[in-house]
């Protein structure tokens, strides 16, 4: 029998999808989906110098089973005509469309052992996998985005939930003028997700929420420049509105949303439009 020697991308690879995909069959103990809906008019995106306004629809998903969580969120980002969509002989016209989806899957190393692991101010130990795909229809560069994510995480012991994980990702991309993928650097990210009732703060039942994702350099990108370490940090606080109309604990919530996005892709800041301080309404609906 011959034998294969296989790299470490090629093995990350493979992990992270059985992490991905290897626990969907378990039955959920808890879930919560939404419709969200939340609206801006100060993005930004590389290599343009106009305030972008998007309109952006949300499908989100989370669930705990016997072993984990599972999170799943998927956006439909509709751009003004500020960030035109490519059409024909590389014309523009009207706004750009994109779809970005996030799966997160979490496995609870103490439920999976029967062994549960606590210290100090954590509650947890988990490993996570998932992935990062998108596509868009801009003018400009045409994102088409490809990345596996995998590394530990911990689960800290506070009201709701907050998970820090460091994670290493796979990425990669081809965007308009690129006749093959293009794979970066494996490269890290130290990445956290929270959400904190802040009850005592008002009559309605409130929460704060968000993410924060510090990613190191990617190497050289696809065109030969250097890449930069990105920040993205998005966060909400999320009133529970529809519990004062009787229709049940969190049915219907509106709240907002803040996003600052430094070195956003990697591009450096002195590239136009890499850094966005974008300000957001946000609805959702919970069933």
């Amino acid at each position: 029998m011959s034998c294969i020697k296989k790299s470490p991308a090629f093995t990350f690879s493979l992990v992270a999808a059985l992490l991905a995909g290897g626990t969907a069959a378990h039955a959920a103990e808890w879930s919560d989906t939404s419709l969200g809906y939340r609206y801006g008019t100060k993005f930004a995106e590389p290599f343009n110098p106009n305030d972008i306004s998007k309109n952006i629809f949300s499908l989100t998903h989370a669930s705990g089973y016997k072993y984990g969580t599972n999170f799943l969120n998927v956006d439909a980002l509709l751009s003004d005509s500020k960030d035109p969509t490519r059409v024909n002989s590389g014309t523009t016209s009207g706004g750009a469309q994109e779809i970005y989806v996030v799966y997160r899957n979490t496995l609870d190393i103490g439920k999976v052992s029967g062994s549960p692991i606590s210290f100090g101010p954590v509650r947890g130990v988990g490993i996570t996998g998932g992935f990062d795909v998108n596509t868009k229809n801009d003018a400009g560069y045409g994102s088409k985005k490809r990345m596996l994510v995998l590394g530990p995480t911990l689960m800290l012991d506070v009201p709701g939930f907050l998970n820090v994980s460091a994670l290493l990702l796979k990425e990669s991309n081809q965007p308009y003028g690129i006749n093959s993928r293009y794979t970066y650097k494996l490269h890290p990210m130290l990445s956290a997700a929270w959400g904190i009732p802040l009850a005592m703060i008002s009559a309605v039942p409130t929460s704060f929420e968000g993410y924060a994702n510090f990613i190191a350099a990617k190497g050289d990108n696809e065109f030969g420049g250097r890449t930069s370490p990105e920040t993205n940090v998005d966060m909400q606080v999320m009133f529970d509105v529809g519990s004062l109309a009787g229709m049940g604990k969190n049915t219907f919530r509106l709240g907002v949303e803040y996003q600052y996005w430094k070195n956003k892709f990697g591009n450096p800041s002195t590239v136009t439009g890499s850094k966005a301080s974008t300000p957001m309404v946000r609805a959702e609906y919970h069933f």
